[in-house]
């Protein structure tokens, strides 16, 4: 498949093993909505997942062309309220289609779905805290793992900045994950992200607004306060605001789940990120026990889209309406072939010589 003009690579031949058994999941219900697709080429349908409180989750299953049934990701995109495609009216990230297709022709498939609230799934994203967020990517992950295209052995993760922080916290929970892809994932408690991330984006802000850095600081303390010490869920001070999920958020820190990942990780970040630390590969890094390759890719930025210039808040309208970088969809579908592809066909052959034998 082509990317932006960038051939996908042949997938490596690292060994691997990949093992696990089915567990019980709420029940993920394919409809008869098949996108027509020409022989050799992915397909799409229509995929709802059940959530724990019964909400349907509405989303997308890519299989790819070849029969199954495949190894397979679970796609979970950043904050607010986004469609499975990671899309808001106001900011269109378009990230889970590219996803999907470079998967795909990866031999990869795909599910991501539309958060409570938005697209074709009901609900009210201001009264959905950042823990039903999680619980909802759990029950995605195990109606995905028991989907009959889907080989249960071989399931994976890709999150991307708040979609990371709950991969980690499934990797470090749920046995079916086998691996794991962090874009844009932070390694510290969700408060001090978050003030990281304020400083980082003031510090690029013109010179007139960064004298009011310590004024409005203050003003965004006083806020944090006010949300930490509220119990509503919709609103703060009579302003519309998640204020469950802010409060949850605060509250997490990333590092814990990182420490009791078993699952091989990927960890992308940008040096041109706003909004994460890059440097917080380094602590990803030290805290995973197991195999973990982390890049700092030069140029890139929060939205997956390199910037050559000086980077602002500014620059996000004009990056958006580039494609996601081809280079880290390559960077992906390779790092995720060799894991879920090569390594489970690896283990099928041990599994079905040893039948052999024992005939």
């Amino acid at each position: 498949m082509r990317v932006r003009g960038r051939t996908l690579p042949d997938t490596g031949t690292e060994p691997g093993t990949a093992s696990g058994t089915e567990t019980d999941a709420p029940s993920g219900t394919e409809t008869d909505a098949v996108t027509d697709a020409p022989a050799g080429t992915a397909s799409d349908s229509d995929l709802t997942v059940t959530a724990d409180d019964g909400t349907p989750l509405a989303g997308t299953l890519t299989l790819p062309a070849a029969p199954g049934p495949h190894p397979a990701v679970l796609l979970l995109h950043g904050s607010g309220p986004l469609d499975r495609d990671g899309n808001t009216a106001k900011l269109p990230m378009d990230l889970g289609g590219p996803v999907a297709a470079v998967l795909a022709a990866a031999g990869i498939a795909t599910l991501r779905y539309d958060r409570r609230g938005t697209g074709a799934t009901p609900g009210e994203w201001r009264a959905t805290g950042f823990t039903t967020q999680r619980e909802d990517a759990a029950a995605a992950l195990r109606a995905l793992a028991a989907h009959p295209a889907v080989r249960f052995d071989a399931v994976g993760v890709v999150g991307h900045s708040e979609g990371a922080v709950h991969a980690m916290g499934l990797a470090a929970r749920q046995q079916e994950v086998r691996a794991v892809v962090l874009l844009a994932g932070y390694a510290r408690l969700g408060e001090d992200a978050l003030r990281r991330q304020a400083r980082s984006i003031a510090a690029v802000m013109p010179a007139p607004v960064r004298l009011l850095r310590r004024p409005l600081g203050a003003l965004g303390n006083r806020a944090l306060a006010r949300v930490k010490k509220s119990r509503a869920d919709t609103r703060v001070a009579g302003l519309p605001v998640n204020a469950r999920w802010m409060r949850e958020m605060l509250a997490h820190d990333s590092r814990d789940d990182l420490r009791a990942v078993q699952a091989p990780v990927l960890a992308v970040t940008g040096d041109k990120d706003l909004q994460v630390d890059p440097a917080d590969l380094d602590e990803i890094r030290r805290l995973v026990p197991g195999a973990t390759e982390t890049h700092r890719v030069p140029g890139l930025s929060h939205l997956l889209r390199r910037d050559p210039g000086r980077h602002t808040l500014g620059s996000y309208r004009r990056l958006l309406r580039e494609p996601v970088d081809a280079d880290l969809l390559t960077l992906v579908a390779t790092w995720l072939s060799d894991r879920l592809v090569t390594a489970t066909k690896e283990t099928s052959v041990h599994g079905d010589a040893v039948a052999d034998r024992l005939r």
